[in-house]
């Protein structure tokens, strides 16, 4: 019986840390961030069930690319002269801090209209996201439906193997 508990306890212990320790996300699954039309970064966002604590992480080749975080206005418009963050180390990882909507765009001249900008939305989590929601495609590999996150920026990805909390889920990258 105490062996049960335990067991109890150490389960709904990797619930809740899911909700406190937030999902990894890679921006565009395996394309990345690019101008080539290869993905449609707003219906990849629209298919992830973002939390605040989240992390995205942008992977691009920063000789042709950056990640600018932008008001509103300035994503409508894809104007990419007033940001708010620019990231260019090409492995840039943003945890999103708070609720509410983020915008990033790619600088360069005509990414953004060529659609390298997407709009995150995130939420505070729940406890029941723990147990309803399906756990995040881990770093690197490519599903069709994989989550994301943004906004407190990091612009240096550790290349030693980061252990990381998912909903209801402990991986290892």
């Amino acid at each position: 019986m105490a062996l049960g508990k335990s067991r109890l306890t150490f389960l709904l212990m990797l619930a809740f840390c899911g909700v406190c320790f937030g999902a990894v996300y890679r921006v565009g699954d395996s394309n990345g961030w690019t101008s080539r039309g290869l993905v449609d970064y707003n219906e990849w966002a629209s298919t992830k069930n973002l939390h605040v604590n989240d992390t995205l992480i942008f992977t691009y080749n920063n000789q042709f690319h950056n990640v600018m975080q932008v008001t509103n206005q300035d994503f409508e418009s894809c104007n990419p002269t007033s940001p708010v963050a620019v990231y260019t180390s090409g492995s840039d990882t943003i945890t999103l801090e708070r609720p509410g909507n983020f915008y990033f765009m790619c600088g360069a001249p005509g990414h953004c209209q060529a659609g390298q900008r997407v709009e995150i939305t995130a939420t505070l989590p729940t406890p029941d996201d723990s147990f309803a929601s399906p756990s995040p495609t881990p770093y690197g590999s490519s599903p069709s439906a994989s989550h994301s996150a943004v906004l407190s920026p990091s612009s240096a990805l550790s290349t030693s193997p980061a252990l990381h909390f998912s909903k209801l889920g402990l991986g290892v990258t």
